[in-house]
Order: C-alpha cells, then structure tokens, then sequence
C-alpha cells in the first residue's frame, strides 16, 4: 500500500497529461452535434475540466478532432490551465498521440487519459515510476486486462478504462497515427502493472448521462440536504464572492422582517430551511385559474420586497448591470459563437440584427430607460429561484444580492424582468438543458421545452403593471448576459446568445 506521502511525490512529479479527446462521440447523439464529446458538461463541468480542477498545476496536451475549432475557443476562453491542443492525424485511439508525444520532454513521466472518463476525488497517481494501466473495476469495458495480457473481452472488474501512465514517452515511439490504442499495446506485447479506477465514471453513451440527475447549483456551489436542513457552501472563489453577498442579503431581509423567505439557521456556511414544497416549474400544468392565483401571489410578493425601502437610483449600477456587463460577457465568447461575424442571423426563422454590430442602438435604447429609485431587489427571482411553501406560498432562494456596483439594491424593473425570463423565455427548462440547438448553414432554430406559462403574458403585466417595453428589453439582455454566466456548455452559451437576438429583435 502506498503512503500519502509517496501519492504526494508522484502527483508532484507526472507533470503532463496528455488527454485523447479527439473522435466524434456519435454514442452521445445530440449532445455533440455542436461541440467535441471533451466539452459535454457533467455535474456542471465540461468532462475535460473535470481533469483541470482536479490537477489545476499540471500541463496538459489535448489531442482534437470533432469540432476542434469550438474547442479550441472554448479553451481560450475558459480553461485555466496550461494546455496545448494538436489537430490529430489520422483514426482511432491512437490518432493524434505522435504529435502530442512531441511536446514532452524525453524523460518525463506522463499521464494519458480518455475525455470521457471522470476520476474520483480518491484517485490518486501511482507512487513508483512505471508503465501503468487502468483496471474499470467498477463499470465494463470492451477490453481486458488480466494477468499482465490484453484481450479483446468485455469486462467490469479487469475492464481496460481510457487511463495510462507512462514512465517516458520511448515506449509508444512507434506508435501508429491510426487504429486502436488497446490493441496495438496488445500486438505489441507491453506489460504493464494495474491502478484501480473504482468508483471513476464514464460517458461515452447517451443512456449513461441521461441517468445523470438534473443539476440545479452552478459549478461554483455545492448544496447538502441535512433533514429539514439545506446546507449551501462556496467551492471556488466565484463561490465565495457570491456567498458573501447572499448571507448579506438573507441577514437584511431578515432584520427587515421579510417573510417570504426560508428560515436563516447559520451565516457561514450557509444553513437554512428545507422548504417543503418545490420550485415553481416543477409543478405540472396547474390549472389556469391556479396559475394566475400564484402567479398573482409571485407579482405581489415581489412588490411587497420592494415596498421596503428605496433608495436614490445610482446610474453607474443601471449602465453597469444593463450594459457593460453584458457587452463584457458578449466580447469574451465573441469567437465560439457560429454567425457572430454576421450583421444578422436567422433565428427560428426571424432575422436577426446581430448585437455586436449594433450595440450603439441597444446602448441608446438602454440609456433611455428611467429609474428614479432603487428598491430591495432579490435580483434573480427566476422560477429557479422561487418555491411554493407546502405548494401554496411563494418563497424566494438564492438572491443575487447585489445590482451593478450596488449591494441589496436595484431597478425593480429587474426583479419583473428576471420572472418574466420564466414566464415567458422559459428559462428553467433551459438551465435544465431542455432544449435543442440546431446549426444550419445560414440560420439556427432553437427549441426550449415549455414551463407551460406563456399563456399569462398579459396577466404578467396586468398583475405587475409593469412597461412591456421596458421588460421585453430587459428580457432580451438577461439573455445575452446568460451567455457566459452558463460557460460550463458550449450549447447554452450559443443558445442564451441566439434567444437574446431573438428577443431583442422585437424591441430594437
């Protein structure tokens, strides 16, 4: 058994990873049919940085193919990491790993890993150098391994997973630019000793990631249900930036006397009630009397917050949050977006006037908004966001908490915007990844499941007495902000950007 301090010295010294991340993952069907199989999100993550967060110090080679120009912007915008990507030549598992092998020094020790595979928290490196396979143990694979030989049959406790190590790169000197990796070490007669890869996953079907469960916390948040307890604690810096400003928020809607809100147990982390009841999507088609009764109940809710306290307007918070968010947000996925280069897209069969050409008319249009008084915002009252306490009472979760440079407060035109944006956009369903994005040669069509409230439109804004404009606008810009706010999938990013256009179209 080794030591964790022999586990230590060798995460120390495999400093490469190279990752074979080429292949059309055709088994996932439409969820690489606009990005490589490395970029499906799991668990909130592209499975590639699953690898990164895991190994954030190590440098990594990434061998390409399907969709490699996607993921090369992808990377340039998101990664992180130290990495080199290679265009691979050639077929198969082995395709791409000469070129990789090339940007290793001689004598380096190295990891080579399928995209598809996501390790363990307890996994850790071999601590002597070796020349080492991984042994599935724990889900099936084509290959075996047994007694130090390779054969060509499927099994769960010897599978050959997508995992090696290799003390140097001289052994797969002459490795092929095509065929199957597997199967050339077998011909070749390589030994190797065994690392167990229990409890490691793999998705290289589609069946395998629908059994995943629906992800509702971002990739920054990690959420624990203790009984009649929810425990919600920052993983990342992004995390903690955030969980400061929602304790802030849930303190000063407690001293304000806020009741539509969950009991506060602790500040930090974060413990509060588990609401019996669900979030507002979840039920299924109320009947339309009790949709506008609770849709009724949301509005009245929402100006009961705001009825709190206001405050002068601050015209810096309403540029920043309408404007310079959005634009900065636009700008850094400019390049992985299919059309951006265009003046006007067709989207769902509508032409589209593309934003990043005429963001000097959607700044005019913006500039011309009015906001006397911020009020106490919640910021982010999408039906994500709001639950029905023992499915009659709105409840309000995961408050943003702050409003361009301002904390607590903001243009209550937001909060409406924002329910609006599940009313109307169905967001939800779209955060759930409930929607198909389909790329043709001169227009995109976007289909979103339906939360089933499209039908009280006109209720909204009897209910809210709010501007249709001035909403409509916003809606618009809540999803063109989405678009990096969701970076963890390529398809969203594309999607929130399309439907932002969409809507925008109708304003402008």
């Amino acid at each position: 058994m080794t030591t964790a301090t022999e586990n230590a010295k060798c995460e120390r010294t495999i400093e490469y990873i190279v990752v074979q991340a080429g292949g059309k993952g055709a088994r996932l069907g439409h969820l690489t049919a606009n990005k490589p199989k490395a970029l499906v999100p799991v668990g909130n993550l592209p499975m590639l940085f699953h690898l990164f967060r895991k190994y954030p110090d190590k440098r990594f080679v990434i061998i390409a193919d399907h969709k490699k120009e996607v993921l090369r912007e992808y990377m340039e915008a998101f990664a992180g990491v130290r990495y080199l990507i290679v265009d691979a030549s050639g077929t198969g598992t082995c395709a791409g790993l000469r070129q990789a092998l090339e940007f290793l020094p001689e004598s380096a020790p190295f990891l080579l890993i399928w995209s598809d595979l996501i390790l363990p928290e307890t996994f850790r490196l071999p601590a002597e150098p070796n020349d080492y396979v991984g042994i599935s143990e724990t889900f099936p694979c084509r290959w075996s391994h047994r007694n130090g030989v390779f054969a060509e049959e499927c099994s769960e406790e010897h599978g050959v997973a997508g995992l090696f190590a290799f003390r140097d790169k001289s052994s797969l000197a002459d490795v092929p630019e095509s065929g199957e990796f597997v199967r050339w070490l077998r011909d070749r007669g390589m030994r190797f000793a065994e690392i167990g890869l229990a409890g490691t996953r793999e998705f290289g079907l589609l069946s395998e990631y629908e059994a995943l469960g629906k992800e509702k916390c971002r990739p920054f948040n990690k959420l624990t249900v203790a009984g009649d307890t929810i425990i919600k604690e920052p993983i990342d810096e992004q995390g903690k930036k955030l969980a400061r400003l929602e304790r802030k928020w849930y303190e000063a809607a407690t001293a304000k006397g806020v009741r539509d809100i969950p009991k506060l147990y602790a500040a930090e982390p974060l413990k509060m009630e588990n609401i019996k009841g669900k979030n507002v999507y979840e039920y299924a088609a109320p009947a339309p009397g009790e949709k506008r009764e609770i849709l009724r109940k949301l509005i009245e809710a929402l100006r009961e917050l705001h009825s709190l306290e206001r405050v002068p307007a601050d015209a810096f918070s309403l540029k920043e949050a309408y404007y310079g968010k959005t634009m900065d947000r636009l700008r850094k996925v400019r390049d992985l977006i299919p059309f951006a280069d265009r003046k006007s897209i067709v989207v769902n069969g509508r032409e589209c006037r593309n934003v990043y050409f005429c963001k000097r008319d959607l700044e005019r249009k913006l500039d011309a908004l009015r906001c006397e008084n911020f009020a106490f915002i919640h910021g982010d009252c999408t039906f994500s966001n709001i639950m029905l306490r023992n499915d009659a009472e709105p409840v309000f979760i995961d408050p943003r908490g702050y409003f361009g440079h301002t904390e607590l407060y903001g243009d209550p035109s937001y909060d409406f915007a924002k329910l609006y944006y599940s009313v109307v956009g169905n967001y939800d369903r779209f955060n759930l990844k409930e929607f198909r994005l389909t790329m043709g040669e001169n227009d995109v069509d976007l289909k979103i499941e339906s939360n089933g409230w499209e039908d009280l439109e006109q209720n909204f804004f009897a209910f809210s007495g709010t501007d249709p404009q001035t909403i409509k606008l916003l809606h618009a810009i809540i999803w063109l902000s989405l678009t990096t706010y969701a970076w963890q999938d390529c398809d969203s990013i594309c999607g929130a950007f399309y439907n932002g256009l969409y809507y925008l179209e109708e304003v402008l």
